[in-house]
């Protein structure tokens, strides 16, 4: 009887693993051997990921690392609006906020979850069915493939919210994009469309999941260079558009419907293409590719997790919070009011947070 190398029997209530058939190059299930899917089921709150969930897709990596029929993992969501935009804000604003030694042990768990993807003995697949936001960002650069519908939107939250992009993105987004894009995404944190996306470098593969009259279109909100390629549902690079076309565009993407089937076909080929190598070869090459990831992740993530447990008693205790409690066309800060305060010398405390959070401002005006 062969041994069992996971820790623990894992029991998943907020993430779904399923293992699903391998197929061969003309389609067919091939016996024995599978590809795991690993799902964060939290769809009405974006596939932000619980201290529970974090947990759970640790055990999940681990897993199907273990599992010897699987060939290759597949890490996505559930739904076709995102595939995770981060850490729960409700969670983090209720809980962690005011928080540190809390949220230390929270990022210790998070930190695991970034290692247990990197460490993972299969190749990954980051299957992007929609948004990937801030450490959804992260955990989706720690895969090692990324395959997108083209309605998917990347980038990062940090410091529009209270943080800095220190639990993946500062490690690893430059050694897709280079330095100068990977400062401006972590920065200012305008999102990419997924044709930015693949033009700066940080996916593999980008697929139409727009339908329109029963016709797959690219996204109608960017420019592309040609249609979507009939075989394949593959789409060349794009850049937004804006003003009346832009208004033309989103009358176009309300009228279609999301369909996900293109995206489904060019993973399975991607994971088709990885089971016809030698397995132990395959695993040498992606450990090896992955050692550059590594060396920043592992240089970083101990005072990173330091520091992110600290800011959780000044900015990110505002930013979670405005995030979570102020009125949804306002959950930002007032960041010129913070920046005149903090010029004058004022220390973090209430009356600040009152001063500059939108949720006090409106209860205010009441």
């Amino acid at each position: 009887m062969l041994v069992s190398h996971n820790l623990t029997e894992a029991k998943y209530t907020e993430i779904l693993f399923e293992k699903r058939p391998a197929k061969d190059l003309s389609g067919q299930k091939v016996e024995g051997l599978y590809n795991a899917w690993i799902l964060i089921n939290n769809p009405s709150q974006y596939n932000s990921y619980t201290t529970q969930a974090v947990k759970e897709i640790i055990l999940a990596f681990r897993e199907a690392s273990n599992d010897r029929s699987v060939v290759a993992v597949v890490f996505t969501a559930v739904g076709d609006k995102a595939f995770c935009t981060g850490g729960n804000t409700k969670e983090y604003a209720e809980y962690y906020a005011g928080n540190p030694q809390e949220y230390k042990q929270y990022m210790r768990l998070f930190n695991d979850m970034v290692s247990a993807i990197l460490m993972c003995d299969k190749p990954v697949i980051c299957r992007a069915n929609g948004m990937r936001i801030g450490g959804g960002q992260e955990i989706g650069m720690a895969c090692d493939f990324t395959i997108a519908q083209d309605l998917a939107r990347f980038g990062q939250a940090g410091p529009k919210h209270g943080s800095a992009p220190d639990g993946g993105s500062t490690d690893f987004l430059h050694l897709f994009v280079g330095v100068e894009l990977a400062m401006f995404s972590c920065t200012v944190c305008d999102p990419w469309s997924a044709h930015e996306a693949m033009r700066y470098g940080l996916l593999t593969e980008i697929v139409s999941a727009l339908k329109v009259n029963g016709q797959f279109v690219p996204n109608p909100t960017v420019v592309t260079d040609r249609w979507v390629e009939e075989s394949t549902g593959k789409i060349v690079y794009g850049t937004p558009k804006n003003g009346e076309a832009l208004q033309e565009a989103k009358a176009l993407l309300k009228s279609g419907e999301v369909d996900l089937s293109l995206l489904d076909a060019a993973v399975e080929r991607m994971c088709t293409k990885l089971m016809m190598t030698f397995p132990n070869c395959l695993s040498k090459t992606i450990n090896s590719i992955r050692k550059k990831k590594l060396e920043h992740w592992d240089k970083n993530k101990e005072s990173n997790r330091d520091w992110l447990a600290l800011n959780m008693m000044t900015e990110a205790k505002a930013g979670f919070r405005a995030f979570n409690e102020g009125p949804k066309d306002n959950r930002e800060v007032d960041f010129i009011k913070l920046r005149q305060m903090l010029a004058q010398g004022m220390e973090w405390n209430e009356e600040m947070h009152q001063a500059i959070s939108p949720q006090f401002q409106t209860t205010n005006a009441k």
